[in-house]
């Protein structure tokens, strides 16, 4: 496994990282053997959310045993300071766990939700008031609009941004180089969402090839390989966080293996072409509802 530091901090992740949605709607001895897995390929970082069916109430006891030598990252969806402080407390239960390391606004969605839950009354008072309490070390942002992500970035309470991260959307649909560029400026370490993403699904989310994927995955060792070697070459980039379709997390766990050299300029446009034809559909930036 590699590793790579947050800057200004004593902490470094594993460039890969669990997605709770991988243990989502499974037996608990089997989230056991799969965090057990994941513990012994190398793995420190681990993510969840309330938002992943019962993601937390298996990923605790199944990461109890490993608790003091892992990173824990958890998120809230609220954005109002009282309902995100009740969220944290029920996560921080069923984690089975004293504290997070990293404690995120989730999805942020828009500038006027970033707003939201930044301003007077928002979550960002719990977050800020959570730190300083020791319920929380780190604060962090995941983020589905780059306007959002660069309002946290430039706000100053964040140590993580998370935002998709795929050569699709970057190279294409031009999503993503914003905050690229302004990152270290503003002291922000990167997770890249999505970063083996192809495109929106083209048959429907009924006809979807993978159940906990909502988006057309790089689904071959090759081409999954080329994805996470563009989007962990990104500057500030620290880590990415693989589909939460258990095949599809293991396959990228995999390709680490083998090392992840910044593409050469063959590979690049190896990928462009691949995109050429059909015509690509970036998941990002999405159409507004």
């Amino acid at each position: 496994m590699l590793y790579r530091s947050l800057p200004n901090t004593d902490v470094s992740l594993s460039i890969i990282g669990f997605g709770g949605v991988v243990l989502s709607r499974r037996p608990q001895d089997e989230c056991d053997a799969e965090v057990a897995h994941a513990i012994d390929r190398g793995i420190t970082y681990f993510d969840v959310a309330p938002q992943y069916a019962n993601a937390q109430e298996l990923m605790g006891p199944a990461l109890k045993p490993f608790r003091k030598n892992v990173f824990l990252a958890c998120k809230t969806l609220e954005r109002k300071a009282q309902d995100a402080a009740r969220e944290l407390d029920d996560s921080l239960t069923k984690l089975c766990t004293d504290h997070f390391d990293l404690y995120q606004l989730h999805s942020l969605k828009s500038a006027e939700d970033a707003h939201a839950a930044l301003g007077p009354g928002g979550a960002i008072e719990t977050l800020l008031q959570a730190r300083e309490q020791g319920k929380v070390r780190f604060l962090g942002a995941s983020c589905h609009d780059e306007e959002a992500a660069l309002i946290a970035a430039r706000s100053g309470h964040f140590t993580t941004i998370m935002l998709p991260l795929n050569f699709a959307s970057y190279e294409i649909a031009n999503f993503g180089p914003r905050l690229v560029a302004e990152a270290a400026e503003h002291g922000v370490s990167l997770i890249a969402l999505k970063a083996t993403a192809k495109g929106k699904l083209r048959d429907g989310w009924e006809n979807r090839p993978y159940d906990k994927c909502w988006y057309e995955p790089a689904d071959t060792p090759e081409l999954a390989a080329l994805h996470l070697r563009f989007a962990l070459n990104l500057p500030s980039v620290v880590a990415t966080l693989p589909p939460g379709e258990p095949s599809l997390f293991r396959m990228c766990l995999d390709q680490v293996d083998a090392g992840l050299p910044p593409l050469t300029a063959a590979e690049l446009e190896q990928l462009a072409d691949f995109y050429a034809q059909p015509a690509t559909d970036p998941l990002f930036p999405q159409d507004p509802d």
